[in-house]
């Protein structure tokens, strides 16, 4: 009779571990859920405590994967990056679908963009304009847009009007 209690005991003494070790993590910045899965298992956690507790956070609103998403959104803008650089992070962090891309699309507009684009060039201007020969100029700044996810549309633009 006393083993099933043992069992229990134990069990939600993983929980809690697994539950206390994901509110730390949380508390500290706002991670998407396959993020914190991933930081859990890493720790070596058990899949099914695992699932229990993200379940958990998810109805308790500490883990939003929209609201992480819009975070991360507003980081990745004060950065530079373009729309499909901001898409391929977000995928990074496990964080796609529909309902992200939707969010993307509403945060970052196009003279979002392209102001990102200007900050990027208006910090790196020196370094251009060192370079003397206009093609391999115009290369340079096609190639570190096109890093940061600025779209092509944009690029040409502000190459033409750089020269």
């Amino acid at each position: 009779m006393n083993k099933p209690v043992k069992e229990n005991a134990h069990l939600n003494a993983s929980y809690q571990k697994v539950f206390n070790t994901a509110i730390r993590l949380l508390a500290r910045r706002d991670h998407s859920e396959y993020e914190l899965i991933q930081k859990l298992k890493q720790r070596g956690f058990e899949t099914d405590v695992i699932a229990r507790v993200i379940s958990e956070c998810a109805r308790l609103n500490y883990l939003n994967d929209e609201r992480t998403a819009e975070v991360f959104i507003r980081q990745f803008k004060r950065k530079g990056y373009g729309k499909k650089r901001i898409q391929i992070e977000l995928n990074r962090k496990g964080l796609k679908g529909k309902r992200i891309t939707d969010i993307l699309y509403k945060s970052v507009s196009e003279s979002d963009e392209r102001e990102a684009a200007k900050r990027v060039l208006k910090k790196n201007k020196k370094k251009f304009e060192g370079e003397n020969d206009p093609l391999k100029r115009r290369d340079k700044i096609y190639r570190l847009l096109y890093t940061k996810g600025i779209s092509e549309g944009i690029i040409n633009d502000l190459v033409q009007k750089f020269r």
